[in-house]
């Protein structure tokens, strides 16, 4: 419906197609909205087409390549394993072609109307729509921001897109690099240093803190720093990087390290040391929406922003910059444009590193259930006596339940090991509902299995595990 013959009219406008935008928009249609959707680029956000999905998918991929070289004491002799990254290039994009496809259908099976192009904001109900061929205003009822995020460029070390890159870049590489240096020790840069030192290449981790992984529990990423030695991953703690040279062949990166200076040098960098909300470009000053110190749209519990009619969600909104925390946010912001109740709970949000092993936690630390005053019991049982981590070759690592000591009620839990990213979802239902350790341990968990070092730990809350020594 045209207005005036000037704005065209809709229930709501969501703006970006990713994890959030797209799951917004068709929450929103089932609640019987009338929504179109607008994103600049492909549907599916950097998560399916440059993120989440493409690095998982290299993942796995070098993974394989890493059980073949190495299976020899399992009596599995392989005569020269050989990598045609070009191929696994392609199977990478046919993963991701399938996921994207999906969600364009699934948006056409809702009835929302997509639109490729690029909004600005031109009131606190309407926007400008630019697309190949024209422009366009629209007029919402209510707007969901969900435009997601970028890779952070550092001043000293600009993004070239060839021997400077961002994760972007380094998921569509032509060839393996000899060697690489990443820098950012955080789980983007871990995540595919690890891939690549998986596929032949030397890899240097340049981390700015006096830790891997900061603010992940230290016995967690010991698990891993130990592995990645392993790999041959050099990783370089307190190590302030002050500039590159891109000039020649290689690429030189000199840093400071420790108060002395160092340079390495490699054919590629990749830089990844956090991202950057897009919130620029969105004229949202015309909306009448101030961001905080760090460029995100605060927001309430229904992430709604101080614009009654304009809510934010996912990495536009905040921390932690998580697809399943976007994709969460989208449901609860369509709910509460529908006028439901819905609004956020983060307690049981997982978070999960593709590492080796791979790390997921959930809920509180011990530390953090002190601070907030609880007694808690810490159990941990390791996966080097459970059955199946042990024929599947991949023991390294524990599952720790955190719960309250007197009511014996979950808290959180940390998890290193093999499937730790599937794991957790337990302990989140766990939290979710309210249970406690005597749930978990009176759950009967099939045998051999990965899950029941969770019902293990929990028996050890409660003093009566079998198969460890309860404290």
């Amino acid at each position: 419906m045209v207005v005036g013959d000037f704005a065209t009219e809709v229930d709501v406008l969501v703006v970006g197609g990713g994890p959030g935008g797209y799951v917004a928009a068709i929450r929103a249609a089932q609640l019987g909205k009338k929504v179109t959707l607008v994103d600049k680029a492909d549907l599916g956000g950097v998560c399916l087409n440059r993120g989440c999905i493409p690095s998982k998918a290299l993942i796995h991929a070098a993974d394989e390549v890493d059980k073949m070289k190495n299976a020899s004491h399992m009596g599995i002799e392989v005569d020269g394993v050989q990598v045609n990254f070009t191929d696994m290039m392609k199977w990478k994009d046919s993963v991701v072609k399938k996921l994207t496809g999906g969600v364009g259908s699934l948006l056409k099976g809702n009835k929302v109307e997509t639109i490729q192009g690029e909004v600005y904001f031109t009131g606190e109900n309407t926007v400008k729509v630019a697309t190949e061929n024209n422009s366009t205003t629209y007029q919402f009822e209510d707007c969901i921001i969900a435009t997601g995020s970028r890779p952070t460029e550092i001043k000293s070390v600009p993004f070239d897109g060839k021997k400077v890159i961002s994760s972007t870049e380094a998921l569509s590489l032509e060839e393996i690099p000899d060697k690489l240096i990443v820098v950012g020790g955080g789980y983007i840069g871990l995540e595919l240093g690890t891939a690549y030192g998986k596929l032949g290449t030397d890899v240097t981790i340049l981390e700015g803190t006096d830790s891997l992984l900061p603010g992940v529990d230290p016995s967690m990423v010991r698990m891993v720093k130990r592995k990645l030695k392993k790999f041959g991953v050099q990783v370089v703690t307190k190590a302030m990087v002050q500039g590159a040279d891109t000039s020649g062949d290689e690429v030189k990166v000199t840093a400071e390290v420790k108060g002395e200076e160092k340079t390495y040098s490699a054919d590629k960098v990749l830089v990844a040391v956090g991202r950057t909300p897009n919130t620029d470009d969105l004229g949202l000053d015309q909306a009448g929406i101030e961001l905080d110190e760090h460029g995100f749209i605060p927001v309430d519990k229904q992430m709604k922003t101080k614009v009654g009619r304009i809510y934010a969600i996912g990495d536009v909104a905040g921390q932690p910059m998580l697809a399943h925390k976007a994709s969460y946010e989208g449901k609860v912001a369509a709910e509460a444009i529908a006028g439901e109740p819905s609004e956020v709970d983060y307690r049981a949000m997982p978070y999960v590193i593709f590492s080796d092993p791979e790390l997921a936690y959930t809920g509180l630390s011990e530390k953090e259930a002190k601070e907030e005053g609880y007694d808690p019991v810490v159990s941990r049982f390791s996966f080097a006596a459970n059955g199946r981590a042990l024929s599947l070759d991949a023991a390294d690592g524990f599952t720790q339940v955190i719960a309250d000591k007197e009511s014996k009620e979950i808290l959180g839990a940390q998890i290193v090991g093999p499937g730790a990213a599937t794991l957790i979802a337990e302990v989140v239902l766990a939290i979710e509902m309210g249970a406690n350790a005597e749930d978990i341990a009176l759950t009967i968990h099939a045998h051999p299995s990965l899950p029941e070092t969770v019902m293990e730990a929990a028996e050890g809350v409660m003093g009566n595990s079998v198969h460890m020594v309860n404290k």
